[in-house]
């Protein structure tokens, strides 16, 4: 049976919608569906856009009818995904940019490899970012969120990627942890591997290396140096990595 990708799209200036019909066949091959939704800022700016991916019979569409933050536009994706499927069907939750540059880039095939190795056995699985991955990205990026992996390993005695970018499970799986998420942020993201942490595995590849080169087309090294020496980069990883250290500190006051 092949897995299902569950991924959010909200993109109103429609920067990387162009992405999801150029993938569209490597989609089809990996992924028996994939669940997207659609935010409303989205559907209001990118109308043909949404009009052809909720006609494309590969998608299962969930169309958001209100403004939502990032956190609840996930939930309720994760929630709908979660209970159309079977128990055990393997769900991928991921992201359109990462998966876009991994699928039109050198690490297609290590990416598709991947992708079509990972059993149930293997779940919860974090795929996350190699030590070569990390090279690719902004110091500033690698130096907060590993405050926050450094933070767990000092609190809950566990270094995981807390921020993931790629997270496979079971439907039944995340039936089970939905309930116990309360953030509507993206700090939603490290509520999971708190509440899995005890069964997470991880696997650390080269595909989650830095897309937003390819995504701006932009000069990898030149983008690099802008965002590392950027205060409003820093700014923008601390607001997102503060509440995951508050989520790992509370978590910790009840082990």
């Amino acid at each position: 049976m092949l897995p299902i990708a569950v991924i959010p799209l909200n993109d109103p200036a429609g920067l990387l919608l162009p992405h999801v019909a150029q993938i569209l066949p490597q989609l089809k091959r990996l992924f028996a569906r994939t669940y997207v939704s659609l935010t409303l800022p989205t559907q209001q700016q990118q109308p043909d856009f949404c009009r052809w991916v909720r006609e494309e019979p590969h998608f299962d569409v969930l169309v958001h009818a209100e403004p939502l933050a990032v956190g609840q536009d996930f939930s309720r994706l994760y929630e709908h995904a979660a209970t159309s499927c079977a128990p055990e069907q393997m769900l991928h939750l991921c992201f359109i940019d990462r998966v876009a540059y991994a699928l039109q880039s050198g690490y297609k095939e290590q990416f598709e490899a991947d992708v079509q190795r990972v059993t149930l056995a293997d779940t919860p699985l974090i795929f996350a970012r190699s030590a070569a991955a990390w090279q690719t990205h902004p110091a500033n990026y690698y130096a907060v969120e590993q405050m926050v992996v450094q933070a767990g390993e000092l609190l809950l005695g566990q270094a995981l990627d807390f921020a993931w970018c790629h997270l496979v499970l079971s439907a039944a799986q995340l039936r089970t942890v939905l309930p116990k998420l309360q953030s509507p942020n993206i700090d939603i993201v490290a509520e999971f591997v708190i509440h899995l942490r005890h069964q997470i595995q991880t696997i650390d590849v080269d595909w989650l290396a830095w897309e937003d080169p390819f995504v701006y087309q932009r000069d990898p090294q030149q983008l690099q140096q802008e965002r590392a020496s950027s205060l409003a980069e820093t700014q923008k990883r601390f607001n997102y990595a503060v509440p995951m250290l508050q989520h790992l500190l509370a978590a910790s006051r009840i082990e």
